[in-house]
């Protein structure tokens, strides 16, 4: 070896693993759905790598742009269509967090995103899926109305149903946020509930009023007593808020597959449970586009604009930081109709 090869031995970097605990600790940060899709973001990379021959870590400039160009003309099983603009951005920051976590250095991502905003052209001038960003319907008080008006809030699926639309709006909670709510999470007080939130994002419990409404079918301080009352006289007076139940009115009912036990055995509602709840009774009611659990945060955000709410009230009501790109967004968009400049002309 010669002294300039051991001089460029000695400075290069030397790549350390971080220990699984230490991986641990990283990915508890994030998101249960976003450290899911993360994984399989990985895991769908290194074996693209692995048939090609390609070295995968580090990743470099040209490596992202084949690999991202490859996921622009394959179509997944799933779909039969190629994954969608915003899946490719997910998965650049799959890639970019994976060398965080080795401890190498951050791959350049400019040219793969570059054919990525040249896929999102072309998908959106062919009027093609993934051109355009599916967002949620917001739910603003007349489709709420529509949906709780297709349930039966005598049993006791309906009366989960009801608060579970009511309080997520009123709370402008995440999906999660929502299903995350035990029983004694809301504290009843002379104005209403004082419920205690933990807002994924801000990674923080917050404590949210809920008020009594004027009109009693839509109020969510009677809608909530309701629910608890109900379940306390089915016997469950702890453990999470919103579960399972079946049509008999059984909560927490087991749920098999091949013979063993899945779900949550307290029957809490997984996050995709309750955005199904909101579908459902979205589709029984008539109402058209996307309906999602954040159907209920988005329409509390633009009732909130509407109705001449400030921001920062909005903020604190919704658990989104003061200085929120997102709902800034609520807030420049305004009403389409109220706010239409043609109007004045």
């Amino acid at each position: 070896m010669t002294d300039i090869e051991r001089r460029e031995e000695s400075a290069a970097p030397t790549v350390w693993q971080l220990s699984p605990e230490a991986q641990d600790a990283l990915a508890a940060g994030r998101a249960d759905s976003t450290r899911r899709a993360y994984a399989e973001d990985r895991k769908a990379y290194l074996a693209w790598c692995a048939e090609r021959g390609e070295q995968p870590l580090p990743a470099t400039q040209n490596l992202l742009v084949e690999y991202v160009t490859h996921l622009t003309l394959t179509p997944r099983p799933r779909t039969g269509r190629p994954s969608a603009p915003s899946s490719l951005e997910r998965m650049l920051s799959a890639i970019t967090t994976m060398h965080a976590e080795l401890s190498l250095p951050k791959p350049e991502t400019k040219g793969a995103r570059t054919v990525i905003a040249g896929y999102k052209h072309r998908l959106a001038i062919d009027k093609k899926p993934g051109g355009r960003q599916r967002r949620a319907e917001a739910a603003l008080p007349p489709a709420l109305q529509k949906m709780l008006a297709v349930l039966d809030r005598g049993t006791l699926i309906g009366k989960r149903d009801a608060a579970m639309l009511l309080l997520g709006y009123a709370g402008a909670t995440r999906s999660s946020e929502l299903v995350g709510l035990d029983i004694d999470s809301p504290v009843e007080c002379d104005e209403g509930f004082m419920v205690q939130i933990y807002r994924v994002k801000m990674k923080a419990f917050t404590d949210t009023a809920v008020p009594y409404g004027k009109n009693p079918a839509t109020c969510p301080v009677r809608a909530l007593r309701s629910l608890i009352t109900a379940m306390r006289e089915a016997g469950r007076t702890e453990g999470p808020l919103f579960v399972r139940i079946d049509r008999h009115g059984r909560i927490a009912p087991p749920m098999m597959r091949h013979g063993k036990p899945i779900g949550d055995p307290s029957g809490r509602l997984t996050p995709d449970a309750a955005s199904d709840v909101i579908e459902r009774l979205a589709d029984a009611a008539g109402l058209t586009g996307r309906w999602r659990g954040h159907s209920l945060r988005r329409g509390f955000a633009t009732a909130a604009v509407r109705g001449g709410a400030t921001m920062v009230r909005t903020a604190r009501q919704g658990g989104w930081a003061d200085n929120s790109p997102s709902l800034a967004r609520y807030y420049d968009e305004g009403d389409p109709w109220e706010d239409n400049p043609v109007m004045g002309l």
